[in-house]
């Protein structure tokens, strides 16, 4: 059986659509499930989603009780796919459905993940583009994991790859980063970003930002040790400083001038201090969710 997982989020005008495209894909002795993962939408999409079940057996479907947020989504969908297989894709039409094959047929050469490499089209913005492309090369700078630039959540993975994630239970859960964390057989093909059939983008630039901190935070402790380096640093100056000063004062009776430098210094300091003291928090933060053993989701409804 092959399993594919779509998280969806306010994308009613999709749904049937990409059904139908799905359904192209696959001949008749194919057996194949659709599972939505409806992550709280305040719109139609889950009676849509419901609709098109109502009428193929092969679409089925999970509702979360309120918007959990698309890694989670996904996690639910793998936690509950029953294929050899699990293709995951987003619901807005990006993810070509044509490529369906070429992962197919990729995991029948052996391969155990198999992982999109986006190539942006001509109405992908600068800023998003640069972004990206930073983004991915300072998580594999700073990482233990090497994620390929412009790697999506378009991927297929082997049901043994699956079983694995399963066992994941963090609540900032980076699953790009898990994937390449796992290892197994690997191979990257590319696909060119469709445009969005209906609706708007969810990603905003705070939500990606969001986004980007949670990967890197899941995956690397190394702010933390550039805040320690820092502090060090700062802390040897200003004790040098310290000795200037009082040999200034005690044997040249020099007064010390330069106030502004003196207050720049200080509010430079201090921001460098509030700037580390929030990363250190950013991690304690997660410790002290994960402490309390909350489940990533909550399933109000589910027809599987």
């Amino acid at each position: 059986m092959i399993s594919i997982v779509i998280p969806a989020y306010n994308e009613a005008g999709n749904v049937s659509v990409l059904v139908h495209k799905l359904k192209e894909q696959f001949q008749e002795k194919d057996n194949c499930e659709i599972i939505f993962v409806d992550d709280g939408s305040m719109d139609s999409t889950l009676e849509e989603i419901k609709k098109v079940a109502d009428g193929e057996k092969t679409v089925k479907f999970i509702s979360f009780s309120r918007n959990f947020g698309h890694q989670k989504a996904l996690k639910a969908g793998l936690d509950h796919a029953q294929g050899d297989c699990v293709i995951s894709m987003d619901a807005d039409m990006q993810h070509p459905p044509e490529m369906l094959c070429k992962l197919l047929e990729k995991w029948r050469e052996g391969y155990d993940v198999v992982y999109t490499i986006r190539k942006d089209s001509e109405d992908t913005g600068f800023m998003k583009k640069v972004t990206s492309a930073f983004f991915y090369r300072l998580m594999n700078k700073i990482s233990d994991v090497n994620i390929p630039l412009g790697a999506a959540d378009f991927r297929l993975l082997d049901k043994k790859v699956v079983s694995e994630l399963r066992k994941f239970n963090e609540n900032w859960l980076f699953i790009r980063g898990a994937v390449s964390w796992l290892g197994f057989k690997q191979i990257g093909i590319e696909y060119i970003v469709q445009k969005r059939h209906a609706g708007k983008s969810k990603y905003s630039i705070a939500r990606m930002i969001a986004f980007a901190v949670q990967g890197i935070t899941s995956f690397s402790i190394l702010p933390l040790r550039i805040s320690m380096v820092i502090g060090f640093f700062f802390s040897c100056f200003s004790f040098l400083y310290a000795i200037h000063a009082l040999y200034e004062k005690m044997f040249l009776h020099a007064a010390i001038l330069g106030w502004t430098s003196i207050l720049m210094s200080i509010l430079f300091l201090g921001g460098v201090q509030l700037f580390f003291l929030g990363v250190i928090g950013e991690y304690l933060g997660k410790m002290f969710i994960e402490t309390k053993k909350r489940p990533p989701y909550v399933i109000k409804e589910k027809r599987l």
